[in-house]
């Protein structure tokens, strides 16, 4: 008789994939905030007008933060199913039940993607990975070499000319992403919100097979074993993305003047496609970097590895930062911060829930998102019922 293999407890997790992904909310803090700063003249997300440190900055998020942070976090997704899939066969699941409790996690965070955008911020990816999963599925079984020609094609599609890269953008923050009001914000993101769930998951299928592919060997887990391939992924995966950012970053940064439309058709994608390169890169890094620490890690170590371990929740947290901060009927201070001093308030914000996952930590409490994904996900009946139960209590 088989069972149910439950999500993998806290002190059995290793420590590169935690770190990886706690430091990484640095960056998508920093990839993600500075699209609220309003300016009449826009690329890429920055304001064209502003001050010589802000171009500096926004010279450096290009470069190293947009479309590298988030190719990372789609690698680690994929090695987490991997993980998944594994802890459930090793209990004796057939693959039909791995199927549909992954494709139950998948509509979780279909659903809490939508909250998360309605309520909080439009820009949000739960939704898409939620999709992904959902189509994901089917990859569960490929060969290697078929995970590796999908990756391989979808990379390629996804590098050729296009007019839609944000890397190039040229487009003003708009009501779905600053509402002037509370009831017309649902109206403007309902419209927007299935888009960015049904298309933006496409972006992420390249790092999610290759993730699945890292997952079945466990590579990060067990890095040691495969230092050559963790230290080259590390350095040309790196190398590719910093060359591949450059042309437009250096527009960013005001050192080179906007290119035609018809440049930036093609430096958008490339941005954008070298980016999954520097996503490997950045994983195989922290993984090394997590290697040399070995058992001699320290506060700083363990607190980012508990931000990892609540990414979740430590992800939807600053969403509240930026509704709170940004939107127009609450502080409305897109007009009043800059590119500098919001990058200021990322790096705050991280080290914010850096501070809270550690008290977490301490306490032993994995995290209020974390436990509800799990519970809901491993436990459907028992959930389904308990929300029948109480639903019945109240009337």
């Amino acid at each position: 008789m088989s069972t149910q293999a439950g999500p993998t407890g806290l002190s059995e997790r290793a420590l590169g994939p935690d770190l990886a992904r706690g430091f990484m909310l640095l960056f998508i803090a920093l990839a993600n905030s500075h699209y609220f700063v309003y300016s009449d003249r826009v690329f890429g997300g920055f304001p064209i007008d502003g001050s010589a440190p802000d171009r500096v900055v926004g010279m450096m998020i290009s470069t190293f933060v947009d479309g590298r942070a988030f190719p990372m976090f789609g690698v680690l997704f994929g090695y987490g199913v991997a993980q998944i899939v594994r802890r459930q066969r090793e209990a004796g699941k057939d693959w039909w039940p791995i199927r549909k409790l992954l494709w139950w996690r998948s509509l979780v965070l279909i659903v809490l993607g939508f909250l998360h955008a309605m309520l909080l911020y439009i820009g949000d990816i739960l939704a898409a990975y939620g999709v992904l999963l959902f189509l994901g599925v089917w990859a569960l079984r490929w060969k290697d070499r078929w995970l590796f020609i999908v990756a391989a094609f979808v990379l390629i599609l996804t590098s050729l000319p296009s007019e839609d890269s944000l890397a190039t953008s040229s487009d003003a923050a708009d009501p779905a992403m600053l509402p002037p009001d509370f009831l017309g914000q649902f109206a403007d993101r309902v419209v927007v919100q299935p888009f960015i769930a049904g298309l933006g998951w496409i972006g992420f299928v390249t790092p999610f097979l290759i993730g699945l592919w890292a997952g079945r060997r466990r590579i990060l887990e067990r890095p040691a074993q495969h230092l050559t391939l963790l230290r080259t992924t590390a350095l040309l995966g790196l190398t590719i993305a910093v060359a591949g950012a450059l042309p437009v970053s250096l527009v960013v940064g005001g050192v080179l003047t906007q290119p035609s439309d018809h440049a930036l058709s093609i430096l958008g994608p490339l941005h954008d496609a070298t980016g999954v390169f520097g996503g490997f890169g950045y994983a195989a890094l922290i993984v090394l970097v997590a290697r040399r620490l070995g058992d001699r890690q320290g506060p700083v170590s363990l607190a980012i590895a508990a931000v990892g371990q609540r990414s979740l929740t430590c992800y939807l947290s600053q969403s509240v930062v930026w509704a709170v901060v940004f939107t127009p009927y609450l502080l409305d201070l897109s007009h009043t911060l800059t590119t500098t001093t919001t990058a200021l308030l990322a790096v705050a914000t991280w080290l914010s829930t850096v501070l809270l996952a550690d008290r977490m930590r301490r306490a032993d409490y994995r995290g209020p998102f974390e436990i509800l994904i799990r519970r809901i996900t491993y436990q459907p009946k028992r959930t389904a019922a308990t929300l029948s139960r109480n639903s019945g209590n109240r009337a």
